[in-house]
């Protein structure tokens, strides 16, 4: 799999520690593990040596136009994507990539406590989850939402101060898209979040679904 992390706008200082934990998680589950933050090895020809592409807390314009193609390409032929928290606050003028990673950042409130509600229990990423877990994030609220999204976890906006998206405000979820599999989880702003078992097997959960694996 290939790391991408390149940042254009914010750049969050549990990179890092992301990177750190994704290839453990490679070594343990016997996946090799690329990480970059270059633009110019997002080629077809590079592409097609990687199952899936984990876009690490990316922000703002990390493609020109060539990469762009090459990235959907790579989608269209079946590769995997899973965006980890800042996926979502990237690439705002490709619609392309909005719909891939399934929404958009819209701000968040400071760093808190929040109750999450686990869904969709039956997923790679999501079963060995409680259906009430309590943590410590820093929580996005989104804008345009994908409507074919399949949403393993939700947050209670009761429980935090700062939500704007009520009832319905998806944490993380799936979708096939385009040919492709791609993940999302909004999960992995701190750095305490890549030593937390229950989000790191989340996270694989992720990462394998977007390979293709079920179990």
């Amino acid at each position: 799999m290939l790391i991408f992390s390149k940042t254009a706008g914010f750049h969050h200082g549990s990179i890092p520690k992301g990177i750190e934990a994704i290839q453990k998680l490679g070594a343990e589950n016997k996946f090799s593990v690329d990480t970059t933050t270059n633009p110019a090895l997002i080629t077809s020809v590079n592409l097609k040596q990687y199952a899936v592409v984990i876009f690490l807390s990316t922000t703002g314009d990390i493609f020109n136009e060539a990469q762009q193609q090459a990235f959907e390409q790579y989608i269209k032929n079946g590769g995997g994507f899973v965006g980890v928290h800042a996926a979502t606050d990237t690439e705002y003028d490709w619609p392309w990539y909005g719909k891939l990673v399934g929404a958009y950042f819209n701000g968040h409130p400071a760093q808190q406590e929040a109750t999450l509600h686990v869904v969709d229990r039956t997923h790679i990423s999501t079963k060995h989850l409680p259906e009430t877990w309590k943590r410590k994030d820093e929580w996005y609220n989104f804008k345009q939402l994908g409507t074919d999204l399949h949403v393993l976890i939700t947050i209670d906006e009761a429980t935090y101060n700062g939500g704007t998206n009520g009832a319905n405000h998806p944490m993380a979820w799936y979708h096939e898209f385009d040919g492709g599999r791609a993940f999302y989880t909004e999960l992995g702003h701190t750095d305490e979040s890549f030593a937390e078992p229950l989000y790191l097997q989340h996270l694989l959960g992720g990462i394998k679904y977007a390979m293709g694996l079920k179990k």
